[in-house]
């Protein structure tokens, strides 16, 4: 019995060796999946980073990428060690993740002012390799570099230096992963020009180690999907797949709004190594999409986002996930003039919005539809009152600026049903619509500072402005 025990073991391990070599074809979960604190602004405190890798450990993440882009130790001091506080904080992290079976991943982006020739580029990989050895012996055993946003173009300087970082200093340590990194050209749409590949994509993919995992952010720096056809096209062009940097749900471009939306519209066939959410500086907030985002990765073939964020919101919310799932679809969608990413805000509403709109402009009875917006709107006012109350403190820190904020918007989308009414009774109520009016400039005045659902009720409440005049 014990022979046969040995033989099936060795069996079972071949067929493990043999499913890696084929990129693991017949594993459903993306093999590395986990956070990147790759956002501008405020970096997260340490109790904020351990009590995102213990949610991430509940959820079967298994990395975490350590890069916020305003530690200056990490980008524009890189040279420099970390003074011994914030070493001590590192190193009871890196222990920490480890108890929590989540890989620390320690990055750094030299990119700004690195030297790659002579004697300067001789001192900047040694001080390169001296900074990564310190985090080893912390025990680090994941390392990243980063090129991304910045001005150098040189993609055969920067590959170069990360496979003498691998030869140099990877391959010394045997328990070491191979490097990740990030290249200065890291989204599709900037890697090709008139339809070819452009001289710093091509000499930095023709250029770095085959070993190396290489992130992108798919077609834009922060876009609305990753179809799998897309991200097999940008494979192709890297002779590799590619790992995912997905930018959702950062917000340091657009602070005025939390991302609270779930993860979609991500490769659900490809082959994906490795997929990193870049959260918001609100850890709490974020925890929402991030949950979602591990649901996916851990089977992308069959991730349904709205069946993840009623999960996601039911364990981090409890009794109040109701009123959160409600409040929460109000605040999902970023869209500037460069960044387009999360579904629309109120989904449900908005589809209620459209009937009564259709209704009225067909001079058709819409009491029904009316009905329908206004429970809509009580509910979402009970539920804006009962987290306001109710929400943990550390939630309500970072939400309650976009609750109050919710709070106007509901009675101010009273105010245009009620105009909406008049309009369909054949009659005008001109003070009221000055009202409206003047409600919501001031409103997009305070967009400026709070948003929420300015594609939902605020949208409600401008087109009740160019219906009635």
């Amino acid at each position: 019995m014990k022979k046969i025990l040995e033989v099936l073991k060795k069996i079972s391990v071949a067929f493990f060796c043999v499913g890696l070599m084929q990129g693991v074809a017949f594993a459903k979960e993306i093999p590395l999946r986990g956070v990147v604190e790759g956002f501008y602004g405020t970096p997260w405190t340490f109790r904020e980073r351990a009590d995102m890798i213990s949610f991430m450990s509940a959820f079967k993440m298994n990395a975490y990428i350590y890069a916020p882009k305003d530690d200056p130790y990490h980008r524009e001091l890189w040279r420099e060690p970390y003074p011994e506080r914030e070493e001590k904080e590192i190193a009871d992290l890196i222990k920490f993740a480890k108890e929590k079976r989540v890989k620390f991943i320690f990055a750094v982006s030299p990119g700004l002012d690195l030297k790659y020739s002579g004697e300067e580029g001789e001192n900047d990989r040694n001080t390169m390799i001296n900074k990564l050895e310190t985090m080893y012996k912390l025990g680090v055993k994941d390392f990243a570099i980063f090129f991304d946003d910045i001005q150098d173009k040189d993609g055969k300087a920067q590959a170069e230096f990360l496979n003498y970082v691998t030869d140099n200093f990877v391959k010394k340590h045997k328990n070491i992963s191979p490097l990740i990194t990030v290249p200065t050209e890291y989204y599709a749409q900037n890697m090709e020009e008139n339809s070819k590949i452009k001289e710093y994509t091509k000499n930095f993919s023709e250029t770095i180690n085959k070993d190396i995992l290489v992130l992108y952010t798919g077609r834009g720096v922060v876009c609305d999907s990753i179809p799998d056809i897309e991200y097999n096209a940008v494979s192709r062009l890297y002779g590799r797949n590619l790992g995912i940097w997905w930018n959702y749900p950062v917000t340091d471009y657009m602070e005025a709004k939390l991302a609270l939306g779930p993860v979609e519209d991500l490769p659900t066939e490809a082959k994906v190594p490795a997929i990193f959410f870049n959260p918001m500086k609100y850890e709490e907030s974020s925890k929402i999409a991030v949950g979602t985002g591990a649901i996916y990765a851990k089977n992308p073939a069959k991730y349904n986002p709205d069946k993840a964020y009623r999960e996601v919101i039911k364990y981090k919310y409890k009794d109040l996930a109701n009123e959160m799932l409600l409040v929460a679809s109000q605040s999902t969608h970023l869209e500037n003039d460069w960044a387009k990413v999360g579904r629309e805000d109120g989904r449900e509403f908005n589809k209620k919005a459209a009937a009564l709109f259709d209704k009225l402009s067909k001079n058709e009875n819409a009491d029904k539809e009316f009905k329908a917006i206004e429970k809509e709107l009580a509910a979402l006012e009970k539920a804006t009152n009962k987290l306001l109350k109710k929400l943990p403190k550390k939630d309500l820190r970072e939400m309650k600026p976009q609750l109050e904020e919710l709070q106007n918007l509901t009675e101010l989308a009273g105010k245009a049903v009620t105009l909406l009414k008049t309009r369909a009774n054949n009659s005008e109520n001109p003070e009221l619509l000055e009202e409206v009016i003047m409600d919501y400039e001031e409103a997009v005045y305070r967009s400026e500072q709070v948003t929420i659902a300015d594609g939902s009720l605020g949208k409600f409440v401008r087109d009740t402005i160019l219906f009635v005049r």
